[in-house]
């Protein structure tokens, strides 16, 4: 793997925020928050934010492209951040909070010139995306105190990321409409993922689904579980020891029906799936995330080329 790692730097405003979306994403090998884009070598944070050094708080992610593919780490920068604010990023203003993407090649900037202007063509903003595409330039690592810094002070970090207007300007940007929802999806899907429904055990299409492939979102066709982490859990629905990618769920909590239970989202179409449980096989991390058959779509191994997740069947290998 290591001959084969790349480089993408991405600048979203506070590093502190643009760590977590990258950091547990399959094939990543690193985030690292520092500085770069400016004139002078090695800053510190305090230079850095007086706006004198020409410098951006900025992410270095180390990567392999044939299981996480650059398009992919594109795709999850815009959305993190406000494209269209050229002044800095929700309540952090000036120069050091400007957004931008610096190409480490010119198929980095090709591919970050095209997204941007489907970006711009998609309607989704009513200004203009002012994230600039610029060329890599020397990165700085910036202190240990601002590495993993998610981790590090999760409880200020989730106040600061709600606190800045982030977390909410994400949710309103990126939902999808789900207001045809219903003509799309049969009454049992739409039960289940709107109105968190729960499917009869043993009744439902995938329980005792042993083909391989892949299973999506059946809203957002966002890859969900895959059936090589598929077990017999004895419950009557089909049940996984992990996700895909950990980045397209989202975790709740559920006291409904007199009980404490952890919900399972996903986090592109903000659908229930399920609910994760912690009596799932010890050697594989011990986790049962017991899902709705009508929350996802099977993808057969043999398809999933011509769908678009062919970059997936290295699962198989």
């Amino acid at each position: 793997m290591a001959n084969n790692l790349e480089k993408a730097t991405f600048a979203g405003g506070c590093f502190w925020c643009m760590v977590e979306p990258f950091d547990t994403r399959p094939g990543v090998n690193s985030v690292i928050s520092g500085y770069t884009g400016g004139h002078v070598e090695n800053p510190t944070y305090e230079e850095v934010c007086s706006d004198t050094t020409g410098h951006v708080e900025a992410v270095q992610i180390t990567f392999d492209p044939e299981i996480m593919p650059y398009e992919k780490l594109v795709e999850t920068f815009w959305q993190q951040i406000d494209p269209t604010d050229p002044g800095g990023q929700f309540h952090d203003r000036g120069e050091s909070y400007q957004t931008a993407i610096f190409y480490h090649t010119e198929e980095q900037r090709q591919i970050a010139e095209k997204s941007k202007q489907l970006l711009e063509n998609s309607g989704k903003f009513s200004k203009p995306i002012a994230t600039k595409i610029l060329p890599a330039k020397p990165f700085y690592e910036a202190e240990e105190r601002h590495q993993d810094y998610y981790k590090k002070q999760s409880f200020h970090y989730r106040l600061y990321k709600k606190g800045s207007g982030r977390e909410d300007f994400i949710k309103n940007t990126w939902k999808i409409n789900k207001a045809d929802l219903k003509e799309k999806l049969t009454p049992l899907q739409y039960h289940v993922t709107q109105e968190k429904g729960t499917e009869h055990p043993f009744q439902n299409e995938y329980w005792d689904n042993e083909e391989e492939g892949i299973y999506v979102d059946i809203v957002s066709g966002k890859p969900l579980f895959s059936s090589k982490d598929k077990y017999d859990a004895g419950c009557g629905w089909p049940s996984f020891t992990k996700p895909i990618d950990a980045y397209e769920i989202v975790e709740e909590l559920d006291t409904s029906h007199g009980m404490i239970r952890t919900e399972i989202r996903s986090k592109t179409a903000d659908s229930h799936l399920g609910h994760v449980f912690n009596d799932g096989p010890k050697d594989q991390g011990g986790l049962r995330y017991c899902m709705n058959s009508a929350a996802m779509r099977f993808v057969p191994k043999h398809k999933m080329e011509e769908e678009g997740y062919g970059n997936l069947l290295r699962l198989f290998d």
